[in-house]
């Protein structure tokens, strides 16, 4: 049944923070050890004061009467045939021993209260965080493009913090997870989706799902929600770029058609394809940057400058580096270039 349906999906649904936490095991035998020191202390504190208690069988406090009195106290037993008759014993029971019994009790049902307040946490933890993301990059599809887009935001300085992943698959989400992205679960074509992402605040987006159709329901649905974020997306076919366009995209990528070039280019030019893969791979030999004209650049011809300029964006015309309306560099120009790292 559909919870939208029923008025059951919330601004929380599907959302999965990024966190790690320890194995069950570890954690179980983490609490064991704990529980274990307590109540070794607090046989030594009983064994050592064994003056102070009274067996109402008679005879002096053993060590195994000392651990006796501190299991059947810290459970909250007590049977009462082995107690405190000193003021010193007594006040050390009051002040020491029963601080020690609720934190034994605690670290015993800790599993259990951690499993009903884990909702709770988890609720906390989404809100604090859609209170304060923004700015952030949203990637809908977590397939090869989405995990190589991240890959290159990551070398470009874009932190894990924020990036969102939006994929109707929860496993896409849990591998996201796994390596410290925050994931939606769902249909990235749905406005309630998106708005989890807090698209309305977002940087960018980057569509990269399989389909032509989903790429351009995706735009179509971000683009109305956020008319100014710029939208990077793929399609498979040429002939759809257009329509891509048209529905609200910014830069569209034809994956098809730029692998067929460059397996064209293999077999006549292969070291051209292997200089184009150096360029879009980032963290490696040459990279590509977009950066702006800074003050000891103005004036100067783009041949002039130390990197190596492919174009030159001027008033929202982009030109490439031997148009000759280039002419010198003026402030506020944006740049293309290449940079060897």
């Amino acid at each position: 049944m559909d919870p939208q349906r029923n008025g059951l999906e919330t601004e929380h649904t599907g959302v999965q923070i990024a966190h790690f936490e320890q194995p069950p095991v570890r954690q179980v035998l983490r609490r064991v050890l704990i529980a274990a020191a307590v109540l070794a202390v607090v046989i030594l504190v009983v064994y050592f004061d064994r003056d102070g208690y009274e067996d109402s069988k008679g005879g002096p406090i053993s060590l195994l009467d000392a651990a006796y009195y501190a299991t059947v106290s810290l459970s909250t037993t007590g049977y009462g045939d082995i107690t405190p008759v000193t003021d010193q014993a007594r006040l050390v029971n009051v002040l020491l021993i029963t601080p020690l019994r609720i934190m034994f009790l605690i670290v015993l049902i800790g599993t259990t209260l951690e499993a009903l307040t884990a909702r709770s946490r988890e609720e906390f933890r989404i809100r604090r965080w859609r209170s304060r993301v923004r700015q952030h990059v949203i990637v809908c599809g977590y397939g090869t493009k989405g995990r190589s887009a991240i890959r290159s935001l990551q070398a470009n300085g874009t932190p894990l913090e924020r990036i969102v992943v939006v994929d109707p698959d929860s496993r896409a989400i849990d591998e996201a997870n796994a390596i410290g992205l925050t994931g939606i679960v769902g249909d990235a074509g749905r406005t309630d989706v998106l708005r989890r992402a807090a698209v309305e605040r977002a940087r960018s987006v980057i569509v990269a799902a399989n389909r032509d159709d989903a790429s351009v329901l995706i735009t179509l649905t971000v683009r109305q929600l956020n008319p100014s974020v710029p939208i990077t997306t793929s399609v498979r076919e040429e002939e759809n770029a257009n329509l891509l366009r048209q529905s609200g995209a910014d830069t569209v990528i034809t994956t098809s058609a730029t692998s067929g070039r460059l397996l064209g280019l293999s077999t006549d030019a292969p070291r051209v394809v292997a200089v184009v893969e150096d360029l879009v791979t980032g963290g490696q030999g040459l990279d590509l940057h977009q950066r702006t004209v800074t003050t000891d650049e103005v004036g100067l011809g783009p041949r002039q400058l130390r990197d190596i300029v492919l174009s030159v964006t001027r008033g929202g015309r982009t030109l490439r580096f031997d148009d000759a309306l280039i002419g010198t560099l003026q402030p506020e120009d944006v740049l293309v270039v290449v940079r060897s790292n």
